[in-house]
């Protein structure tokens, strides 16, 4: 309580981290896509929806390009952790990648914004000579974490032996072909997708059962 002499003390603004600053910037990004197309996501509406100024979005990040691609980068590996974290890892292989197909089905629900923002960037987000800036390089982590999911299958006697490279880029292909149909399709049924999907990946890299 103050005195009559004494005077209140100033609020402290609070200074956020680089990194919360960022991650600011890259939500606001992900949702001004998402919401208005990528032409129309400027700087200016970004740093306006990040309740940052223009110039602290140019410090973080050189330009337009740099910001689209960092934030496509930096969402692919948020839905994918999102899929890992809902999912239990101790249980046979073959279960993990139902629930996982299960899991990634569903982003269009859980993670709309998301997924539009990145089909936005991935295709419009170009290089100097016009290729896509964005490629399959970027699933590099993801291949490595599925790969080593499939050799735990082969070691546990759930899964046969193949090329697990061969496999994780096939796998992801069927998942990116999978949420691209189901975007395009809204009248299709997700859960009779996702679970025919599984059944046939599955059934084709499982170990047959002995015969008795």
């Amino acid at each position: 309580m103050n005195t009559p002499h004494s005077e209140p003390r100033p609020r402290t603004r609070q200074r956020l981290s680089e990194e919360v600053r960022r991650t600011q910037i890259i939500k606001a990004t992900v949702a001004v896509v998402a919401e208005l197309g990528y032409e129309s996501a400027s700087l200016a509406r970004i740093a306006e929806r990040a309740e940052v100024s223009k110039g602290l979005v140019s410090h973080y990040f050189t330009d337009k390009d740099h910001l689209m691609e960092t934030a496509a980068r930096t969402t692919l590996a948020t839905t994918r952790q999102a899929i890992a974290d809902s999912l239990v890892l101790t249980d046979p292989v073959p279960e993990v990648l139902r629930a996982a197909i299960r899991r990634a089905a569903n982003l269009g629900t859980t993670h709309q914004d998301e997924l539009t923002a990145m089909r936005q960037i991935s295709t419009n987000l170009r290089k100097a000579d016009g290729t896509p800036r964005l490629g399959l390089t970027d699933y590099e982590q993801t291949y490595q974490g599925q790969e080593a999911l499939f050799r735990r299958g082969q070691e546990e006697g759930t899964l046969r032996s193949f090329d697990t490279r061969v496999m994780a880029v096939t796998y992801q292909g069927a998942i990116d072909t999978m949420l691209t149909y189901l975007h395009d399709h809204p009248e299709a049924d997700v859960h009779h997708y996702a679970d025919a999907l599984a059944d046939l990946i599955v059934a084709a890299i499982s170990l047959p059962p002995t015969a008795t």
